[in-house]
């Protein structure tokens, strides 16, 4: 062998060694086949932790540098990774899958449905409500987003409108919380555009306001506005309508509210400004939840959390791992948020969003493999 190749020389050893690391890992694959057959006869789990980490420790045994060592650590913990997916699948072709204790259903909009909101009327929530049902329906509102929960969680509602994320005010955090806290399931969703106005008593002017009240998301939509005019005081309020109604009963000038066109009329106040939210495209999204594990024959999006195995297994890109499962089932994620679990301090639960169907065989191989290994997974709906 030549002491001094050439960069064709090279590229031809290259070509060459790569041809027999397809066909080895080829070969491999057919063996985790074979696994998962003598695996489904066994009734055993496809995730075996143990035995990874011993086979990861043995490869870098093998190696002479430390850069090799690290290489080979990533390249193992992927044919791992691909190993377990290709098991999954083929559990799941088998028959050995777990289908998701959900009831299908053709339509949401039944005649004699009860559907609740947090606000006063004149709320965005009500808007949305509206939007999504019609305005024909029976509804009626409640003081907090946690009563909504209580009472689709009684039966005294069917179902709740609740808002969970604004397009620049970001997530309302306790509501993720409160869909896991009472189990509720998303049954579908309503992205509303929310134009803020300033709201005054039909005497009041610009000039007279010296506070200004409204839900907390909507003052932080519209900060912009409240930065240059630094002289009013914000008062933070239950829902933006809460607002509206408070500047008409209180009959005082110098008080304001930040609210929609829509609790102007309700509430006989003037617009002092028409759209003063931080961006002329500020919508809310709104989601529609109920007690019941049901969803629409049509769904095509699916929301659920799960949280990190415990500590002492956790290892390096543990949150990619988990987010394998869908990319190598071409499934589309679109969301990720995570919160802090109560108790556990520096411990998060992770809410993901993604495209598909519970009927879906991508999903359902998907929701296997992360059954076996994350914490706690929850299927939060499919709408």
């Amino acid at each position: 062998m030549k002491d001094n190749k050439d960069l064709k020389e090279l590229r031809e050893e290259i070509d060459e060694i790569d041809q027999r690391i397809v066909e080895l890992y080829e070969h491999r694959m057919r063996c985790s086949e074979e696994v998962a057959a003598v695996k489904l006869k066994q009734g055993m789990n496809v995730l075996d932790k143990k035995r990874e980490m011993e086979k990861i420790a043995a490869a870098e045994a093998l190696t002479h540098s430390e850069f090799t060592r690290h290489g080979v650590r990533e390249l193992f913990d992927q044919i791992m990774t691909m190993s377990r997916m290709r098991q999954y699948q083929l559990l799941t072709k088998s028959g050995q899958k777990e289908e998701p204790p959900f009831t299908e259903v053709e339509t949401l909009f039944r005649d004699d449905i009860r559907v609740v909101y947090q606000g006063t009327e004149g709320a965005y929530a009500q808007m949305a409500l509206h939007a999504f049902f019609g305005k024909d329906r029976n509804t009626y509102n409640v003081y907090s987003w946690r009563d909504a929960m209580r009472e689709i969680a009684s039966g005294r509602a069917d179902y709740a409108v609740l808002p969970f994320e604004n397009s620049s005010a970001g997530i309302v955090s306790e509501n993720y919380d409160l869909l896991v806290e009472y189990d509720a399931t998303i049954v579908g969703e309503e992205i509303l555009p929310v134009e803020h106005c300033l709201l005054a008593l039909p005497e009041a002017k610009f000039s007279d306001i010296t506070t200004v009240c409204s839900h907390a998301q909507a003052l932080m939509q519209c900060s912009r506005f409240l930065d240059k005019n630094r002289q009013i005081e914000r008062l933070g309020m239950a829902n933006t309508a809460l607002a509206a109604k408070k500047v008409k009963e209180d009959g005082n000038i110098h008080q304001a509210a930040i609210a929609s066109e829509l609790t102007a009329e309700l509430y006989g106040l003037q617009f002092l400004y028409h759209g003063i939210q931080n961006s002329k495209s500020n919508s809310t999204r709104f989601l529609i939840v109920s007690h019941k594990k049901i969803f629409v024959s049509d769904a095509k999006k699916i929301t659920l959390c799960f949280e990190l195995p415990d500590r002492g297994s956790v290892v390096s890109g543990s949150l990619y791992h988990e987010l394998s499962h869908f990319i190598f089932n071409g499934l589309n994620m679109n969301h990720i948020e995570s919160r802090p679990i109560p108790e556990r301090n520096w411990e998060y639960r992770f809410f993901i969003d993604l495209d598909g169907n519970l009927k879906d065989p991508a999903v359902i191989n998907a929701l296997k493999g992360l059954s076996e290994e994350t914490r706690n997974l929850k299927i939060l709906g499919n709408y």
